[in-house]
């Protein structure tokens, strides 16, 4: 009897009930929906920054997002692992990333996911054109984002010093709010003027596959499934473009600026950064588990596509995607509110 499996994934580190549980269905789902479009030819919707320092929709094979063309079951899907190209860059152990993309002994890719829902709790009451999807963003993300902006630009680290040690040189101490505060906008100018001189080196990051339902219920729609990426200059603008704040604050979006500039000026004086310490010390006064959230009134604006709001793929796919009874393996929590929701209609409805 064969196992539940899901399409496209046969080289991994997760297997069996490691594929179902409720925190490891939602990345290894996400890569067997990229197999799956991978093979159908159907593109996934880019978004990138352009010179302007606006994020802009195009389109991407989910090849260029993998960066290999090896067929899916050559390919090894590695979850919660360590890219360890990018080990050289930092004193600390950098730990891992959501998925890391491997063809035999080749690195090809790192890549957070997330998915998420359309609508989210903010949009879900508005027209239909105006939904959108939350993104919460971990301080490993921006981290291992700065990284690989960093193995990009490898080979222009004393221009990016240029760039950046006019305002970075004078900081005596990155942790202190008063000092961040009072030179925020010129932290902002020159991660703008970075991104303006290297946009052309951005790649793919952060994938973000979308599952659309019938307003706030949790039947899906007609059109269900699609994938989103972002490319790493695209994901910092989403705090780069609200690190503004009063003089003497300093928000989530203005410290997610302030690491930036600080891992990559490290990076550009030395060659490596120490990121456990950066990310450690510069709080700023705000907790630490989460980098920033952003709602989907938020991200509508960057996710700027038809296909937000009209997926590409139908419910259907799923029969495709998960296999052998793989639907069996799911657990999903059990909540009094849902269950109120969906099991006592009747009872309310002969009052």
């Amino acid at each position: 009897m064969l196992e539940p499996s899901l399409y496209g994934i046969h080289k991994t580190n997760r297997k069996g009930n490691d594929l179902w549980g409720k925190n490891q269905f939602n990345s290894t789902f996400p890569a067997s929906l990229a197999c799956y479009m991978r093979d159908k030819d159907i593109k996934a919707v880019y978004l990138k920054v352009n010179e302007q320092l606006q994020v802009v929709a195009e389109e991407i094979s989910i090849d260029d997002l993998f960066n290999t063309t090896a067929p899916n079951e050559e390919i090894t899907f590695s979850f919660e692992s360590k890219y360890q190209p990018y080990q050289k860059f930092a004193f600390d152990d950098i730990k891992g990333i959501d998925l890391v993309i491997k063809h035999g002994e080749e690195w090809c890719r790192p890549l957070e996911v997330k998915l998420t829902v359309v609508p989210d709790q903010t949009t879900y009451n508005e027209i239909e054109a105006n939904w959108g999807a939350e993104l919460v963003i971990r301080p490993a993300s921006t981290s291992y984002c700065a990284l690989g902006i960093a193995e990009s630009c490898e080979n222009d680290l004393r221009e990016i010093r240029d760039i950046f040690e006019p305002v970075c040189y004078g900081i005596q101490h990155w942790d202190s709010k008063l000092e961040i505060s009072s030179i925020q906008g010129n932290l902002i100018t020159v991660l703008d003027i970075f991104q303006r001189r290297f946009c052309q080196k951005q790649k793919p990051f952060l994938m973000q596959p979308i599952w659309k339902t019938k307003g706030k219920s949790p039947l899906l729609a007609d059109n269900a499934f699609d994938i989103f990426v972002w490319s790493d200059f695209a994901l910092c603008r989403t705090f780069i473009d609200r690190s503004t704040s009063p003089q003497t604050e300093v928000n989530r979006f203005m410290r997610s600026s302030a690491r930036l500039a600080k891992v990559l000026y490290d990076l550009s004086s030395t060659g490596k950064a120490h990121l456990e310490k950066i990310y450690s010390a510069l709080t700023y006064g705000l907790q630490s588990d989460k980098e920033f959230a952003l709602s989907g009134k938020i991200t509508r604006h960057y996710m700027n596509s038809p296909r937000r709001v009209h997926p590409i793929l139908p419910p259907k796919i799923l029969t495709e995607l998960i296999l052998n009874g793989g639907e069996k393996k799911l657990s999903p929590e059990r909540r009094f509110d849902q269950t109120i929701y969906y099991s006592t209609e009747s009872l309310f409805n002969e009052l």
